[in-house]
């Protein structure tokens, strides 16, 4: 059905897809650090302006090496992804803690975020492939 050429431009395209999220948050907090020091803070997190760099780094230096696949490095941009993703379900969305609606808004925002694991998980088995 696809023919080589076809399945890299599928693939490197469903790459920039899957990380869209991340390297828009990324750029986004590249100019308006300000806000996402204050969502750090708000969720209680310590050294803020720290935990805001390292967001922004992990979001598009993940984003990078998922979308490049240099060298067929892909995994570990994919590996930084899936950690930080499974890491923003219990401190920036512990649905457990809310009471209702507000905790069936935060569940499904938890669950939509299970599945770009798992969309990182193919990712990161299909880093280094060309078809």
């Amino acid at each position: 059905m696809f023919n080589q050429k076809s399945s890299s431009v599928t693939l490197y395209f469903s790459r920039i897809l899957l990380t869209f999220f991340f390297w828009m948050a990324g750029i986004f907090g590249l100019f308006n650090f300000d806000i996402i020091v204050q969502e750090m803070v708000a969720v209680g997190l310590p050294l803020p302006t720290l935990f805001a760099v390292g967001t922004i780094l992990c979001q598009l230096g993940g984003s990078a090496l998922v979308i490049s696949d240099r060298a067929g490095y892909g995994w570990v941009g994919s590996i930084m992804l899936i950690v930080f993703t499974l890491l923003t379900i219990p401190v920036g969305h512990p649905f457990w803690t809310f009471s209702e609606p507000a905790r069936t808004q935060e569940f499904h925002i938890a669950l939509e975020h299970i599945s770009v694991v798992g969309g990182l998980m193919m990712s990161m088995l299909l880093s280094g492939r060309k078809r």
